[in-house]
C-alpha cells in the first residue's frame, strides 16, 4: 500500500507544478485548472486500480488523464494585427502620443517609454499593452 501512496504523491505533486505553470490569462484558464485536477484524479485512480489489478480499468483512466492533460495544453493561434488593422492612424498617433511629423525612430522611442510602464510583466494590463502594440504596427506599416 505504500507504493499506492508514492504514487498518488507523484500525481498530485505534477498537478501542483502543472498548476503552478498556468500563467497564460486566456479565457481557457478555467479549462486548463479543471483538465489538470481530473487528470491527476484519473491517474491516481488508475493506479489504484492497477495496485487492485484492475487492469482494464486502470487503462481506461489513465487513458483519459492523458486525453485530459494533452487537450487543456492546445491552444487556439491568436490573430496578431487584427487589433492593429482596426485602429485607425489618428487613433494610433493619440495612443502612443507622438505627431505626424514624427519620424520611425520617435515612433519607437514613444512605444518603449509606455510599454515600459504597461507591460503586464511590470503591473500594466494586458489590455494596454495590446493596444500599444496595434498602435506601433498601425504606425509602422502605413
Amino acid at each position: 500500500m505504500s507504493l499506492a501512496w508514492i504514487i498518488l504523491g507523484a500525481v498530485g505533486l505534477w498537478a501542483l507544478i502543472r498548476l503552478g505553470r498556468q500563467a497564460d490569462h486566456t479565457s481557457k484558464v478555467q479549462w486548463r485548472v479543471t483538465a489538470t485536477i481530473f487528470a491527476a484524479a484519473c491517474w491516481g485512480g488508475a493506479a489504484l486500480a492497477a495496485l487492485r489489478g484492475a487492469w482494464l480499468f486502470a487503462v481506461a483512466l489513465a487513458a483519459a488523464g492523458v486525453w485530459l492533460a494533452l487537450s487543456s495544453r492546445q491552444r487556439e493561434p491568436r490573430p496578431r494585427n487584427a487589433a492593429a488593422e482596426a485602429m485607425s492612424v489618428a487613433e494610433a498617433r493619440r495612443t502612443l502620443g507622438v505627431s505626424e511629423t514624427d519620424d520611425r525612430q520617435a515612433i519607437q522611442a514613444a512605444y518603449r517609454r509606455l510599454m515600459a510602464r504597461a507591460h503586464p510583466d511590470k503591473g500594466g494590463s494586458q489590455g494596454l499593452a495590446e493596444r500599444l502594440n496595434a498602435a506601433r504596427d498601425r504606425l509602422l506599416k502605413s
